[in-house]
Protein backbone atom coordinates (compact mmCIF):
# COMPACT_ATOMS: atom_id res chain seq x y z
CA UNK A 1 0.00 0.00 0.00
CA UNK A 2 1.78 3.38 -0.88
CA UNK A 3 1.16 6.24 1.06
CA UNK A 4 -1.02 8.93 -0.79
CA UNK A 5 1.08 12.48 -0.78
CA UNK A 6 -0.26 15.32 -2.53
CA UNK A 7 1.66 18.16 -5.08
CA UNK A 8 -1.02 20.92 -4.55
CA UNK A 9 -1.49 24.04 -6.80
CA UNK A 10 -2.83 26.44 -3.94
CA UNK A 11 1.21 27.13 -3.57
CA UNK A 12 3.29 28.70 -5.41
CA UNK A 13 6.37 26.81 -4.89
CA UNK A 14 4.28 23.97 -5.61
CA UNK A 15 2.61 23.44 -9.08
CA UNK A 16 1.29 26.41 -11.26
CA UNK A 17 -2.46 26.65 -10.96
CA UNK A 18 -2.85 26.12 -14.74
CA UNK A 19 -2.23 22.70 -13.53
CA UNK A 20 -4.79 21.86 -11.21
CA UNK A 21 -3.95 19.36 -8.39
CA UNK A 22 -1.97 16.00 -8.64
CA UNK A 23 -2.01 13.47 -6.68
CA UNK A 24 1.36 11.10 -5.85
CA UNK A 25 1.54 8.17 -3.98
CA UNK A 26 5.05 6.81 -2.46
CA UNK A 27 5.61 3.23 -1.58
CA UNK A 28 8.92 2.58 0.59
CA UNK A 29 12.03 0.06 -0.65
CA UNK A 30 14.20 -1.27 2.39
CA UNK A 31 17.15 -2.31 2.33
CA UNK A 32 18.19 -6.23 3.91
CA UNK A 33 19.06 -4.73 7.14
CA UNK A 34 15.39 -2.78 7.36
CA UNK A 35 16.09 0.86 6.41
CA UNK A 36 15.03 3.01 3.89
CA UNK A 37 16.64 3.05 0.77
CA UNK A 38 14.10 5.14 -1.16
CA UNK A 39 10.30 5.39 -2.50
CA UNK A 40 8.81 4.53 -5.51
CA UNK A 41 6.29 7.72 -6.67
CA UNK A 42 3.26 6.93 -8.33
CA UNK A 43 1.33 9.46 -9.99
CA UNK A 44 -2.41 8.93 -10.24
CA UNK A 45 -3.07 9.72 -13.57
CA UNK A 46 0.02 8.31 -14.58
CA UNK A 47 3.56 9.42 -16.09
CA UNK A 48 2.32 10.42 -19.13
CA UNK A 49 -1.09 11.98 -18.17
CA UNK A 50 1.09 14.22 -16.08
CA UNK A 51 3.45 15.76 -19.15
CA UNK A 52 0.51 16.33 -21.52
CA UNK A 53 1.42 19.61 -23.37
CA UNK A 54 2.00 21.22 -26.57
CA UNK A 55 5.50 21.76 -24.99
CA UNK A 56 6.51 18.71 -23.81
CA UNK A 57 9.57 20.87 -22.53
CA UNK A 58 7.01 23.02 -20.73
CA UNK A 59 5.06 20.29 -19.18
CA UNK A 60 8.01 18.58 -17.93
CA UNK A 61 9.76 21.63 -16.24
CA UNK A 62 6.52 22.82 -14.57
CA UNK A 63 5.81 19.14 -13.16
CA UNK A 64 8.91 17.17 -12.36
CA UNK A 65 11.22 20.37 -11.88
CA UNK A 66 8.80 22.29 -10.06
CA UNK A 67 6.43 20.36 -7.91
CA UNK A 68 9.30 17.20 -7.43
CA UNK A 69 12.65 18.67 -7.41
CA UNK A 70 11.31 21.04 -4.54
CA UNK A 71 9.30 18.57 -2.91
CA UNK A 72 11.77 15.43 -3.07
CA UNK A 73 13.26 15.79 0.64
CA UNK A 74 9.62 15.80 1.53
CA UNK A 75 8.07 13.33 -1.05
CA UNK A 76 10.95 11.02 0.03
CA UNK A 77 12.53 12.09 3.25
CA UNK A 78 15.82 12.24 2.16
CA UNK A 79 15.55 8.75 0.43
CA UNK A 80 16.02 8.25 -3.29
CA UNK A 81 12.64 8.63 -5.27
CA UNK A 82 11.71 6.15 -8.11
CA UNK A 83 11.30 7.37 -10.64
CA UNK A 84 8.47 5.22 -13.72
CA UNK A 85 9.41 5.84 -16.56
CA UNK A 86 7.72 4.98 -19.76
CA UNK A 87 9.61 5.20 -23.53
CA UNK A 88 8.60 9.07 -24.25
CA UNK A 89 9.49 9.60 -20.52
CA UNK A 90 13.03 7.90 -21.05
CA UNK A 91 13.30 9.19 -24.59
CA UNK A 92 13.13 13.26 -23.71
CA UNK A 93 15.11 12.67 -20.42
CA UNK A 94 12.88 14.37 -18.39
CA UNK A 95 14.43 12.41 -15.25
CA UNK A 96 17.38 14.39 -15.68
CA UNK A 97 15.96 17.47 -14.10
CA UNK A 98 15.88 15.82 -11.19
CA UNK A 99 19.48 15.33 -9.19
CA UNK A 100 21.51 12.15 -9.97
CA UNK A 101 22.22 11.68 -6.20
CA UNK A 102 18.70 11.17 -5.69
CA UNK A 103 16.48 10.04 -8.69
CA UNK A 104 16.43 6.36 -9.80
CA UNK A 105 14.82 5.71 -13.36
CA UNK A 106 12.60 3.03 -13.09
CA UNK A 107 11.86 1.59 -16.58
CA UNK A 108 8.25 -0.07 -17.24
CA UNK A 109 7.82 -3.57 -18.53
CA UNK A 110 5.88 -1.82 -21.11
CA UNK A 111 9.26 -0.28 -22.94
CA UNK A 112 10.11 -1.98 -26.00
CA UNK A 113 14.05 -2.14 -26.47
CA UNK A 114 15.57 -0.49 -29.47
CA UNK A 115 18.67 1.66 -30.11
CA UNK A 116 16.87 5.01 -28.79
CA UNK A 117 16.04 3.47 -25.64
CA UNK A 118 19.72 2.10 -25.24
CA UNK A 119 20.92 5.36 -26.08
CA UNK A 120 18.72 7.18 -23.49
CA UNK A 121 20.03 4.65 -20.66
CA UNK A 122 23.91 5.78 -21.61
CA UNK A 123 22.65 9.14 -21.09
CA UNK A 124 21.40 8.39 -17.84
CA UNK A 125 24.38 6.43 -16.49
CA UNK A 126 26.57 9.17 -17.76
CA UNK A 127 25.04 11.62 -15.73
CA UNK A 128 25.21 9.65 -12.79
CA UNK A 129 21.72 8.55 -12.45
CA UNK A 130 20.87 4.76 -11.24
CA UNK A 131 18.30 2.62 -13.42
CA UNK A 132 15.82 0.18 -12.16
CA UNK A 133 14.42 -2.74 -14.12
CA UNK A 134 10.50 -3.04 -13.48
CA UNK A 135 8.36 -6.48 -13.28
CA UNK A 136 11.41 -8.50 -14.59
CA UNK A 137 10.81 -11.89 -15.57
CA UNK A 138 13.01 -14.70 -17.16
CA UNK A 139 13.65 -14.12 -20.87
CA UNK A 140 12.59 -10.78 -20.47
CA UNK A 141 12.24 -8.39 -23.43
CA UNK A 142 14.29 -5.54 -21.83
CA UNK A 143 17.17 -7.98 -20.89
CA UNK A 144 19.51 -6.05 -23.39
CA UNK A 145 18.89 -3.03 -20.95
CA UNK A 146 20.54 -5.52 -18.27
CA UNK A 147 24.02 -4.21 -18.29
CA UNK A 148 23.05 -0.63 -17.75
CA UNK A 149 20.96 -1.71 -14.33
CA UNK A 150 21.35 -0.95 -10.85
CA UNK A 151 18.56 -2.63 -9.59
CA UNK A 152 16.13 -5.46 -11.45
CA UNK A 153 12.87 -5.85 -9.53
CA UNK A 154 11.13 -8.82 -9.58
CA UNK A 155 7.67 -9.34 -8.43
CA UNK A 156 7.97 -12.90 -5.88
CA UNK A 157 4.13 -13.23 -5.64
CA UNK A 158 3.88 -14.22 -9.46
CA UNK A 159 7.80 -15.19 -10.32
CA UNK A 160 8.23 -18.92 -8.92
CA UNK A 161 11.39 -19.56 -6.92
CA UNK A 162 13.09 -21.15 -10.17
CA UNK A 163 12.69 -18.11 -11.84
CA UNK A 164 13.92 -15.96 -9.24
CA UNK A 165 17.06 -18.30 -9.22
CA UNK A 166 17.13 -18.23 -12.85
CA UNK A 167 16.86 -14.36 -12.94
CA UNK A 168 20.06 -14.51 -9.83
CA UNK A 169 22.00 -16.32 -12.05
CA UNK A 170 21.83 -14.28 -15.72
CA UNK A 171 22.02 -10.98 -14.34
CA UNK A 172 22.74 -10.50 -10.17
CA UNK A 173 26.37 -9.03 -10.29
CA UNK A 174 27.84 -6.41 -7.38
CA UNK A 175 26.92 -4.02 -10.11
CA UNK A 176 23.50 -4.84 -10.09
CA UNK A 177 21.18 -6.01 -7.38
CA UNK A 178 18.03 -7.47 -7.09
CA UNK A 179 14.91 -6.15 -5.33
CA UNK A 180 11.64 -8.27 -4.23
CA UNK A 181 8.25 -6.65 -4.73
CA UNK A 182 5.21 -7.34 -3.00
CA UNK A 183 6.81 -8.33 0.10
CA UNK A 184 4.25 -8.15 2.90
CA UNK A 185 5.02 -10.79 5.61
CA UNK A 186 8.22 -11.67 7.69
CA UNK A 187 8.08 -14.88 5.85
CA UNK A 188 8.23 -13.63 2.37
CA UNK A 189 11.33 -11.17 3.60
CA UNK A 190 13.07 -13.82 5.33
CA UNK A 191 12.60 -15.76 2.26
CA UNK A 192 13.89 -13.15 -0.09
CA UNK A 193 17.07 -12.59 1.79
CA UNK A 194 18.16 -16.19 1.96
CA UNK A 195 17.06 -16.17 -1.62
CA UNK A 196 19.92 -13.37 -2.23
CA UNK A 197 17.77 -10.07 -2.78
CA UNK A 198 19.23 -6.66 -1.28
CA UNK A 199 16.06 -4.60 -1.63
CA UNK A 200 12.49 -4.87 -0.52
CA UNK A 201 9.61 -3.48 -1.38
CA UNK A 202 6.44 -3.89 0.88
CA UNK A 203 4.56 -3.14 3.74
CA UNK A 204 5.91 -6.45 5.96
CA UNK A 205 7.76 -4.21 8.51
CA UNK A 206 4.54 -2.53 9.65
CA UNK A 207 3.19 -5.80 10.89
CA UNK A 208 4.16 -6.38 14.72
CA UNK A 209 4.78 -10.55 14.77
CA UNK A 210 2.37 -11.94 17.03
CA UNK A 211 4.28 -13.99 18.72
CA UNK A 212 6.15 -11.87 20.22
CA UNK A 213 6.58 -11.41 23.74
CA UNK A 214 3.72 -9.84 25.28
CA UNK A 215 6.36 -7.85 28.05
CA UNK A 216 7.55 -4.44 26.49
CA UNK A 217 11.26 -3.81 26.28
CA UNK A 218 13.10 -2.69 28.73
CA UNK A 219 14.08 0.25 27.24
CA UNK A 220 10.74 1.03 26.24
CA UNK A 221 9.23 1.05 29.44
CA UNK A 222 9.82 4.64 29.92
CA UNK A 223 7.96 5.94 26.45
CA UNK A 224 4.42 3.77 27.34
CA UNK A 225 5.18 5.47 30.73
CA UNK A 226 5.27 8.85 29.06
CA UNK A 227 2.13 7.66 27.30
CA UNK A 228 0.21 7.15 30.52
CA UNK A 229 1.14 9.42 32.45
CA UNK A 230 -0.01 12.36 29.54
CA UNK A 231 -3.18 10.73 29.07
CA UNK A 232 -4.51 11.35 32.39
CA UNK A 233 -7.56 13.51 33.14
CA UNK A 234 -5.24 15.67 35.35
CA UNK A 235 -1.51 16.14 34.35
CA UNK A 236 1.19 15.93 36.73
CA UNK A 237 4.13 17.90 35.62
CA UNK A 238 6.39 16.85 38.36
CA UNK A 239 5.67 12.94 37.17
CA UNK A 240 6.29 13.77 33.54
CA UNK A 241 9.70 15.46 34.44
CA UNK A 242 10.77 12.50 37.08
CA UNK A 243 9.89 9.88 33.62
CA UNK A 244 11.73 11.72 31.26
CA UNK A 245 15.17 12.74 33.80
CA UNK A 246 15.13 8.72 33.81
CA UNK A 247 15.51 8.19 30.47
CA UNK A 248 18.85 10.11 28.72
CA UNK A 249 17.90 9.59 25.41
CA UNK A 250 14.55 11.37 26.17
CA UNK A 251 16.20 14.08 27.90
CA UNK A 252 18.30 14.60 24.61
CA UNK A 253 15.20 13.98 22.09
CA UNK A 254 12.97 16.48 24.17
CA UNK A 255 15.44 19.56 24.08
CA UNK A 256 16.89 18.97 21.00
CA UNK A 257 13.04 19.16 19.13
CA UNK A 258 11.93 22.22 21.70
CA UNK A 259 15.18 24.01 20.69
CA UNK A 260 14.39 23.65 17.06
CA UNK A 261 12.83 26.30 14.44
CA UNK A 262 9.33 24.57 14.50
CA UNK A 263 8.99 25.88 17.74
CA UNK A 264 10.02 29.02 17.25
CA UNK A 265 10.89 29.85 20.84
CA UNK A 266 13.18 33.26 21.49
CA UNK A 267 15.46 32.02 24.06
CA UNK A 268 16.96 28.56 24.28
CA UNK A 269 15.74 26.05 26.50
CA UNK A 270 18.15 24.67 29.00
CA UNK A 271 16.06 21.86 31.36
CA UNK A 272 12.96 19.61 31.07
CA UNK A 273 11.78 21.85 33.70
CA UNK A 274 12.23 24.80 32.03
CA UNK A 275 10.52 23.31 28.85
CA UNK A 276 7.69 22.28 30.74
CA UNK A 277 7.15 25.32 32.51
CA UNK A 278 6.49 27.77 29.68
CA UNK A 279 4.29 24.63 27.49
CA UNK A 280 0.72 25.15 28.16
CA UNK A 281 -1.17 21.52 29.02
CA UNK A 282 -2.08 20.91 25.94
CA UNK A 283 1.32 21.57 24.03
CA UNK A 284 3.05 19.26 26.83
CA UNK A 285 0.66 16.42 25.84
CA UNK A 286 1.41 16.61 22.18
CA UNK A 287 5.14 17.14 22.48
CA UNK A 288 5.65 14.37 24.81
CA UNK A 289 3.49 11.87 22.36
CA UNK A 290 5.65 13.07 19.98
CA UNK A 291 9.07 12.61 21.11
CA UNK A 292 7.64 9.18 23.05
CA UNK A 293 7.46 7.96 19.28
CA UNK A 294 10.73 8.77 18.37
CA UNK A 295 12.35 7.49 21.33
CA UNK A 296 10.23 4.13 21.16
CA UNK A 297 10.77 3.95 17.22
CA UNK A 298 14.94 4.55 17.43
CA UNK A 299 15.28 1.42 16.09
CA UNK A 300 12.85 0.83 13.63
CA UNK A 301 12.78 1.61 10.12
CA UNK A 302 13.06 5.41 9.31
CA UNK A 303 9.19 5.43 7.57
CA UNK A 304 7.39 3.70 10.17
CA UNK A 305 7.99 6.61 12.85
CA UNK A 306 7.60 9.68 10.29
CA UNK A 307 4.60 7.61 9.07
CA UNK A 308 3.02 7.65 12.35
CA UNK A 309 3.97 11.57 13.10
CA UNK A 310 2.10 11.99 9.88
CA UNK A 311 -0.99 10.06 10.58
CA UNK A 312 -0.96 12.18 13.99
CA UNK A 313 -0.99 15.51 12.30
CA UNK A 314 -2.99 14.93 9.40
CA UNK A 315 -6.18 13.37 11.63
CA UNK A 316 -5.28 16.51 13.82
CA UNK A 317 -5.63 18.40 10.99
CA UNK A 318 -8.74 16.56 10.37
CA UNK A 319 -10.41 17.03 13.31
CA UNK A 320 -11.77 21.24 12.29
CA UNK A 321 -13.41 19.68 9.79
CA UNK A 322 -14.49 16.69 10.93
CA UNK A 323 -16.81 16.30 14.19
CA UNK A 324 -14.75 13.84 16.71
CA UNK A 325 -17.01 14.65 20.17
CA UNK A 326 -13.84 14.68 22.96
CA UNK A 327 -11.10 12.34 21.18
CA UNK A 328 -7.36 13.80 20.64
CA UNK A 329 -7.40 12.76 16.92
CA UNK A 330 -3.53 13.65 17.28
CA UNK A 331 -3.16 10.09 19.80
CA UNK A 332 -5.47 8.58 17.39
CA UNK A 333 -3.10 8.86 14.36
CA UNK A 334 0.13 8.59 16.93
CA UNK A 335 -0.71 5.39 18.52
CA UNK A 336 -2.26 3.77 15.07
CA UNK A 337 1.63 2.46 14.07
CA UNK A 338 2.30 2.28 17.65
CA UNK A 339 1.93 -1.99 17.47
CA UNK A 340 4.37 -1.92 14.69
CA UNK A 341 7.16 0.32 16.37
CA UNK A 342 6.64 -1.20 19.75
CA UNK A 343 6.45 -4.85 17.50
CA UNK A 344 3.50 -5.94 19.99
CA UNK A 345 -0.13 -6.32 19.16
CA UNK A 346 -2.42 -3.50 19.97
CA UNK A 347 -4.34 -4.77 22.29
CA UNK A 348 -1.20 -5.19 24.68
CA UNK A 349 0.07 -1.28 23.62
CA UNK A 350 -3.33 0.14 24.62
CA UNK A 351 -3.48 -2.35 28.46
CA UNK A 352 -1.54 0.34 30.46
CA UNK A 353 -3.68 3.47 28.45
CA UNK A 354 -6.09 5.42 29.66
CA UNK A 355 -8.66 6.14 26.74
CA UNK A 356 -11.60 7.17 26.01
CA UNK A 357 -14.00 4.46 24.54
CA UNK A 358 -14.07 5.67 20.61
CA UNK A 359 -10.13 6.21 20.49
CA UNK A 360 -9.92 2.68 21.92
CA UNK A 361 -12.65 1.07 19.93
CA UNK A 362 -10.79 2.41 16.30
CA UNK A 363 -7.65 1.66 17.04
CA UNK A 364 -9.32 -2.22 17.75
CA UNK A 365 -10.85 -2.30 14.83
CA UNK A 366 -14.37 -2.19 16.64
CA UNK A 367 -17.21 0.15 16.08
CA UNK A 368 -16.80 3.94 16.70
CA UNK A 369 -17.89 7.22 16.00
CA UNK A 370 -13.91 8.05 14.89
CA UNK A 371 -14.30 5.65 11.56
CA UNK A 372 -14.68 7.94 9.43
CA UNK A 373 -11.25 9.84 10.52
CA UNK A 374 -9.29 6.78 10.63
CA UNK A 375 -10.73 5.15 7.77
CA UNK A 376 -10.16 8.58 5.81
CA UNK A 377 -6.54 8.17 6.81
CA UNK A 378 -5.93 4.97 5.70
CA UNK A 379 -7.52 5.44 1.95
CA UNK A 380 -5.42 8.44 2.17
CA UNK A 381 -2.25 6.94 3.05
CA UNK A 382 -2.66 3.80 0.90
CA UNK A 383 -4.07 5.82 -2.42
CA UNK A 384 -7.28 3.96 -2.62
CA UNK A 385 -8.68 7.03 -4.86
CA UNK A 386 -12.10 5.66 -4.79
CA UNK A 387 -12.39 5.34 -1.26
CA UNK A 388 -10.99 8.27 -0.34
CA UNK A 389 -13.69 10.04 -2.71
CA UNK A 390 -16.64 8.30 -1.17
CA UNK A 391 -15.27 9.24 2.57
CA UNK A 392 -15.12 12.79 1.30
CA UNK A 393 -18.58 12.90 0.10
CA UNK A 394 -19.52 10.93 3.73
CA UNK A 395 -18.18 13.48 5.84
CA UNK A 396 -18.79 16.61 3.51
CA UNK A 397 -14.97 17.35 2.56
CA UNK A 398 -13.98 18.78 -0.10
CA UNK A 399 -11.32 16.44 -1.74
CA UNK A 400 -8.79 18.95 -2.36
CA UNK A 401 -8.97 19.93 1.17
CA UNK A 402 -7.98 16.60 2.91
CA UNK A 403 -4.86 16.15 0.45
CA UNK A 404 -3.92 19.57 0.99
CA UNK A 405 -4.21 18.37 4.94
CA UNK A 406 -1.66 15.42 3.83
CA UNK A 407 0.48 17.29 2.57
CA UNK A 408 0.88 19.71 4.79
CA UNK A 409 1.07 17.01 7.35
CA UNK A 410 3.89 15.64 5.38
CA UNK A 411 5.99 18.86 5.54
CA UNK A 412 5.49 19.04 9.43
CA UNK A 413 6.57 15.39 10.28
CA UNK A 414 10.00 16.32 8.02
CA UNK A 415 10.46 18.88 10.23
CA UNK A 416 9.78 17.15 13.80
CA UNK A 417 11.98 13.96 12.64
CA UNK A 418 14.63 15.80 11.82
CA UNK A 419 14.50 18.62 14.10
CA UNK A 420 15.05 21.26 11.48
Amino acid sequence: MPILLLVESTSASVLPASLGSRYVARQPILTSNEQVFGYELLFRDGVEDYFQSTDPDVASRSTVDTSMLMGLDILCDGRRAFINCTRDTLLKDYVTLLPPAQAVAEIVKSVAVDDLVEAACIRLKKGGYMIALDDFVVDDPRSGLARFADIIKIDTKSTSAEHQAAIFKRHATPACRMLAKTVETRESFSDGKNAGFSYFQGYFFRKPELLHAREIPKHRVNYMRLLQAISSDDLELSEVDGIIKGEPSLCYRLLRYLNSAAFGFSSEIHSVKHGLSILGEREVRRWVRMVATLGAGQDKPSDLVLSAMVRARYCELLGSKIPHGESDLFLVGLLSLMDAILEIPMGVVLEGISLDRETRAVLLGQTSNLEPVYRLMLSQEAADWTQLSKLCAQVKLPESVATEYHWKAMQWAREMTTGT
